[in-house]
């Protein structure tokens, strides 16, 4: 099995729970004219917001509560270049008692090839305490059954 497939199916348990494509810029590119490093985490966390906006912006504006990233890492396999468009795909895992692994997989939507891949954990927290506390019994029920 090659590198990008170990890569994508590195954790059976996971489920797709998110899909956007978001253009390259000009301006996003470094002096070897690849899309720069830093930019990768900005593509997952803008994928990100965007689902958890989708998932419960209602429930983190009225209860003072939220996800905070405590952990996140990147795998790079093949440089992005500009022009182009990317896809960013968000896998979900087993939800902890207050947490959720996340992963991410990073593609052109010209080829189909994985261009990078990545991890993230969250954490439900208390926004007033900044302490984290158990995930709203609805969302872990829809990360369960997502």
């Amino acid at each position: 099995m090659d590198l990008e497939a170990k890569l994508a199916v590195k954790d059976i348990d996971r489920r797709l729970v998110y899909r956007c494509a978001m253009p390259m810029r000009w301006g996003d590119q470094d002096t070897m004219h690849h899309i720069n490093n830093t930019l990768y985490f900005q593509y997952m966390e803008q994928a990100r917001v965007e689902w958890l906006d989708v998932l419960c912006a209602d429930e983190r504006k009225e209860k003072n509560q939220g996800a905070v990233l405590v952990t996140a890492s990147c795998t790079f396999l093949i440089p992005l270049t500009y022009p182009g468009t990317i896809t960013c795909d968000i896998f979900i895992g087993s939800p902890g008692r207050s947490s959720l692994p996340t992963f991410y997989e990073l593609r052109r939507t010209d080829d189909e090839r994985l261009f990078a891949t990545g991890e993230a954990k969250l954490v439900w927290i208390d926004k007033t305490s900044g302490k984290s506390i158990a995930l709203p019994e609805s969302l872990r029920q829809e990360f369960l059954t997502a």
